[in-house]
């Protein structure tokens, strides 16, 4: 948490701006913070008369320069020294049992470095070692599992051991998002706010599926600021850099590239090979050169599948008790072979996904009505199961009450004619793929 000497230093050089140093040193020189939470900033004056001028004068003053800091309203307390012991709060125990459970494999230690992920590691490496000095914010890019995740979580361990008092959150976009709407609808604002805007180290995981939410984005907005002129560490990731994030505010647009934005590309052979061989040792499993080779050959773009191919050639050999060959991993990982328009998403989940991000019931969809954006979204979906599955127009057709392979003819066009005209149409259709691909990933 924002520490309130530092908060108080920061206080200081704002009002300098509005202030001659006589006044500043008059009036401030003895003043201590004492303590700061969600709406209140308690300060000590040991001197009565300055206690006096500083509550009557002075703290409108103060709390502009704490709206500026946080984008938040302080009430000023201004107290004495017999005063202090009531305002003071315990230091916050460092909890190591329930920090990221779930993410102990995620170090620095156990991250295969290539020449694919050399520069990202290095970025979040620096990070973990100085916090906000090195650079802030941290935006590592590139495609579903390739380790943006991994990193992410390494630089929370290494932070929270080298400094167990600091408050380290990590995140999913979709979580605050969700939060942000259960705070609107219960009227918990400012409890919301103090959660992300209060912590020494902010990491958020799939920051682009904020793009496009104007209430996500207001508020993102804020606690970046808050966060940034705090000097708290700040790392995002995402599945593509600011610049492609068509229906990002500006502003984020603009604050997501302040620090260093940094991409992970899919492995090279090299890689390949040492991720396998590395997850293979931790399983307790030495996998001969020729099945070393088959994997790295076969998995081009996905550690996560790298991962998944050297757990079920494990469980295999476990259940089955046959000795590692090729010829066993190619009947353990057939299946994880195949091209992954194998892998098809049923129209359900597309249209499931097409209306939740509309936020238009499903039944809609497929309905009758016609509204603007009811007829989108409608042909958004029927463009997407067309994308992404096997079915014919006319099955397409049946799933919107039996409308005809004409108009689903129709609907795809001139989805594909907006995504030429209207940038932010094809967004829609990168974040809807990912979104549809996210039910898959194991």
């Amino acid at each position: 948490m924002n520490s309130p000497a530092d908060v108080w230093t920061m206080v200081l050089k704002l009002m300098e701006a509005e202030m001659t140093p006589t006044t500043i040193h008059t009036w401030f020189d003895d003043v201590q913070a004492v303590s700061i939470d969600a709406n209140q900033f308690v300060i000590c004056a040991p001197v009565s008369f300055k206690r006096d001028m500083i509550a009557d004068r002075y703290t409108p003053a103060i709390q502009k320069a704490l709206h500026e800091l946080f984008s938040s309203d302080f009430e000023v307390i201004v107290i004495g020294e017999e005063d202090k012991n009531t305002f003071v709060k315990p230091d916050r125990p460092a909890d190591d049992s329930s920090f990221l459970p779930g993410t102990e494999e995620y170090t620095f230690e156990r991250f295969v470095v290539g020449a694919s992920n050399k520069f990202a590691h290095a970025a979040a490496l620096a990070v973990a070692e100085n916090p906000a000095k090195s650079y802030n914010p941290l935006f590592i890019y590139g495609e579903s599992g390739l380790g943006k995740t991994h990193l992410m979580c390494a630089i929370a361990h290494r932070i929270h051991r080298n400094h167990p008092d600091y408050r380290v959150l990590y995140l999913k976009s979709e979580t605050f998002c969700n939060e942000l709407i259960q705070a609107i609808q219960q009227g918990r604002n400012e409890e919301f706010r103090e959660k992300y805007r209060y912590v020494d180290v902010f990491l958020m995981d799939d920051v682009q599926f904020i793009a496009g939410k104007e209430s996500s984005q207001e508020e993102m907005f804020h606690t970046f600021n808050s966060l940034y002129e705090a000097g708290r560490q700040i790392v995002f990731t995402a599945d593509r850099p600011p610049k492609e994030m068509l229906r990002l505010d500006d502003r984020l647009r603009t604050r997501f590239e302040w620090g260093l934005p940094v991409d992970i590309q899919p492995p090279d052979y090299e890689t390949r090979v040492a991720i396998i061989k590395n997850k293979a040792i931790r399983r307790g499993m030495n996998l001969p050169e020729p099945v070393l080779q088959y994997i790295a050959e076969n998995i081009t773009s996905n550690v996560r599948q790298i991962e998944g191919t050297v757990n079920k050639i494990l469980a295999f050999q476990e259940l089955m008790g046959e000795s590692v060959d090729v010829d066993m991993v190619i009947r353990a990982v057939r299946d994880m072979f195949k091209e992954r328009a194998e892998f098809l998403p049923s129209p359900d989940i597309i249209i499931e996904e097409v209306s939740k991000f509309y936020d238009i019931d499903a039944d809609a969809i497929r309905g009758q009505g016609r509204t603007k954006d009811t007829a989108l979204a409608r042909q958004i979906a029927m463009y997407q199961i067309r994308q992404m599955t096997n079915l014919s127009l006319k099955e397409i057709g049946k799933e919107f009450e039996g409308r005809d392979h004409t108009t689903v003819m129709h609907s795809i066009e001139r989805v594909e004619k907006l995504m030429k005209t209207r940038p932010e149409i094809k967004e829609v259709i990168k974040d809807l793929n990912s979104n549809i691909n996210a039910r898959y990933d194991n």
